[in-house]
């Protein structure tokens, strides 16, 4: 693709927190690396403050960035939508790529994509069905993927989702990268006395976000159950609740497992995120649904074994990186094949494997291989 080209990035990013801001930063990057001009343009308001159920939209973190984001869009105020459009139209793109994820940015994405004719539109979907679905989703997706000119993906499953629309528009279905900015590993023993963790025993790692279909339910009651409940594998819990915490805080009294838990009710900034990936053995993701999870780079970038149950966007990297262990989603099953991954073997093993395929899965392959897809689109 032709260095002048002129590529927009819309969707959040820094000063936004969270994975998909992260990551927005690291195509960026990586685009940039392919000699290409882009720009982030981010959301002056993104959620509103009564809807959003977490702490703070916003980053923490003092970090600094190479590349600054340009705070153009009102996400939910239509009025400022005008405003948004001779923004973008002044930075002259070549190609937009949408950071689509929530059928919420539907009515905004489309509103700036129809008056942007003769600019080049993708849409980078890291979900095209919420997990928590609402009767009107489908009128959302169908109305802004009509405004798209192809569609690219992080994982095959949401690819199969988006072919079942017809929209009969160009697809790229790729995988979900592990982002290059990450600190590195810590010996776990210095992570474990970081974090005030004890030193000799194992530890499975539930991270991220805390939402009703990540199952963090399933794996407290696998911890209540034979094997585990009489091992001494401990659970780390770190994340956000974006439900009430007290469910879980009443669940873990209700299993008994009290001692078993250790929990982390807060967002995991980079710093908790590399003590707690180093201090773990394993990671588990007993999610109840799921298209992929930015979960899974993580654990390959720090080489620890994963357990998911048996969902498509899940365990299709487990199956062909053989990096951990396949559950069905029941508490029994769970806390069977978290004890056999737990196994010095297997752990050897799928560390090896984890080791061996993050390789595979960086920003610049990813990006060049969109441009590729983007080129052929003519």
């Amino acid at each position: 693709m032709a260095a002048s080209e002129k590529i927009v990035l819309v969707g959040p990013a820094p000063p936004y927190r969270g994975g998909i801001a992260n990551t927005q930063y690291q195509l960026a990057l990586a685009l940039k690396k392919e000699k290409q001009e882009v720009v982030m343009a981010t959301f002056t308001h993104l959620y509103p403050p009564l809807l959003f159920p977490g702490k703070t939209q916003f980053q923490t973190e003092k970090d600094t960035y190479a590349l600054e984001t340009d705070r153009l869009i009102h996400a939910y105020n239509p009025v400022k939508w005008g405003e948004a459009v001779v923004a973008l139209k002044k930075l002259q793109p070549n190609i937009l790529i949408f950071r689509y994820y929530t059928p919420f940015l539907a009515p905004v994405y489309g509103a700036i994509a129809k008056h942007l004719k003769s600019t080049k539109k993708i849409a980078l979907v890291d979900n095209w069905w919420p997990h928590e679905r609402k009767p009107w989703d489908r009128f959302l997706n169908r109305y802004f993927g009509k405004y798209m000119d192809g569609f690219a993906t992080l994982s095959s499953l949401v690819g199969e989702q988006i072919e079942q629309e017809n929209f009969q528009k160009p697809l790229f279905k790729a995988f979900h990268p592990i982002a290059n900015n990450l600190p590195a590993i810590l010996p776990q023993k210095e992570a474990r006395n970081h974090l005030g963790w004890p030193q000799e025993v194992p530890i499975v790692l539930f991270y991220g976000l805390i939402r009703p279909y990540k199952g963090l339910d399933l794996l407290l009651k696998a911890f209540g159950e034979t094997p585990l409940k009489n091992s001494p594998t401990l659970l780390a819990v770190v994340g956000e609740c974006y439900e009430d915490e007290k469910k879980y805080i009443h669940l873990i009294k209700a299993l008994d497992i009290k001692d078993k838990v250790l929990v982390h009710f807060n967002y995991a900034d980079q710093k908790m995120t590399q003590q707690a990936f180093s201090a773990a053995h394993v990671v588990a993701q007993t999610y109840h649904t799921a298209t992929q999870s930015g979960v899974t780079p993580l654990a390959y970038h720090y080489e620890k074994p994963i357990l998911v149950t048996d969902i498509p966007g899940l365990r299709d990297p487990i199956l062909a990186d053989r990096t951990g262990m396949i559950s069905e989603k029941e508490p029994v099953a769970i806390a069977h094949h978290i004890t056999k991954l737990m196994e010095k073997q297997n752990l050897k093993s799928c560390k090896s494997k984890c080791k061996e395929a993050k390789q595979n899965y960086s920003w610049d392959t990813f990006s060049q291989k969109l441009l590729k897809f983007i080129q052929t689109m003519g």
